[in-house]
């Protein structure tokens, strides 16, 4: 079985694994950094492709490739890539799985410090409105600040990012004090987060609804016990993806693919 993956997630890494050990998989993961590539690299993955595709470079790998079957696994938020890939599917008649991790479980967790936004537009024109003074933690990656500056002033934003040299550029561009960027290497315990919350004093967390394996609880939870507000961005909806193409986990993965 030979197995096109858009990767670049915890979620792509893990599946491999389970490709490699439940299957005879034959893998090329796609991701938009070197960073991910060599995580692909390192789970066992094949072959990666470390940098952004187009619709048509995909469909060309995809068909030269004689690939059996392709698996989209991007972050819940890569919503074009997502959008590209059920396209691609629908119009080349193949077998198409979207892996995407659940929706945070909030049953027992205290909510009433999150505020939802449908944008990271809207989450900067909320900070300004309603929190303008106080730090503001940005735990939702390098791509999303831009929205977020053009409302709330540099001097008291902090972001959380990969120290990834495209990602400091980024900062640089913004013109985001290197003191205020926080280095990233996983997803952060509570403790973490309350550390970094009473080490810049923040006032409002901002984060994606990115599911647990994001460590979402782990932010709210941190900050209830401090009395910090979250803004959290909903989950963008894609209009062409069918509830049928959608697995939440591994076991579902693999009934899936058995299907075909």
């Amino acid at each position: 079985m030979k197995v096109f993956l858009l990767g670049g997630t915890k979620d792509s890494i893990n599946i491999i694994k389970h490709l490699k050990s439940n299957f005879d998989a034959e893998i090329l993961t796609t991701t938009t950094t070197e960073y991910g590539a060599r995580l692909a690299r390192e789970g066992g993955s094949d072959e990666t492709i470390a940098r952004p595709l187009l619709k048509d470079e995909i469909k060309r790998i995809f068909i030269d490739g004689n690939y059996d079957i392709l698996i989209d696994a991007t972050h819940p938020f890569a919503s074009h890539i997502t959008q590209t890939s059920v396209s691609i599917s629908r119009e080349l008649k193949i077998p198409y799985i979207r892996f995407e991790r659940p929706t945070t479980n909030l049953e027992n967790i205290d909510t009433s410090h999150i505020r939802y936004v449908n944008s990271f537009d809207d989450a900067g024109k909320l900070i300004e409105k309603e929190f303008p003074q106080g730090n503001v933690l940005h735990f939702a990656g390098a791509n999303t600040m831009k929205d977020i500056v053009k409302y709330v002033s540099v001097d008291r934003f902090y972001p959380r990012i990969l120290k990834v040299e495209k990602s400091i550029e980024k900062c640089e561009e913004l013109d985001i004090d290197p003191s205020h960027i926080i280095p990233m290497t996983g997803a952060a315990t509570k403790a973490e987060n309350i550390e970094l919350i009473e080490k810049y004093s923040a006032k409002v967390i901002i984060t994606k609804e990115s599911g647990e394996i994001g460590g979402v609880i782990e932010k709210i939870e941190a900050a209830s016990d401090k009395d910090v507000a979250v803004v959290m961005i909903q989950r963008p909806k894609i209009e062409m993806l069918k509830k049928s193409d959608i697995v939440n986990d591994l076991k579902e993965l693999s009934e899936k693919i058995k299907s075909f």
